[in-house]
């Protein structure tokens, strides 16, 4: 099971940091990512880290803005967001796959969405 928090509103320009924990499965040894979407748009890769959290990999649309890292149980897994933009706004969602580096949108595990609204 995950579960992600730290969703808000917050102005062009500034920062949030989301969180997904994860519980009841041995999700040390997955990948974990981040998957958005913005209303009336399709689902989009955000970013992701491989199970040992050593490598990272991003959207080009967040590269350089956005930093994904591994808590030190493993089991927790975050989103640092800086230099938001409007554009940003979305529902952010945590994922998991039983691989151990993965990007794409095909996860195996999906905890719900947080909304991160970005104003202007």
């Amino acid at each position: 099971q995950l579960q992600a928090s730290g969703g808000g509103l917050v102005q062009a320009g500034g920062s949030l940091r989301l969180s997904c924990a994860a519980s009841g499965g041995t999700f040390s040894n997955y990948a974990t990512g981040w998957v958005r979407q913005a209303p009336g748009k399709e689902r989009q890769f955000v970013g992701s880290i491989i199970w040992s959290g050593t490598a990272t990999y991003y959207a080009s649309s967040v590269e350089g803005r956005f930093t994904i890292t591994r808590g030190n149980s493993k089991n927790t897994v975050y989103l640092q967001m800086d230099s938001l933009k409007p554009e940003d706004t979305a529902v952010y969602y945590c994922a998991a796959s039983t691989q151990k580096m993965y990007v794409g949108l095909q996860f195996d595990y999906w905890g719900q969405g947080t909304q991160v609204t970005v104003s202007s």
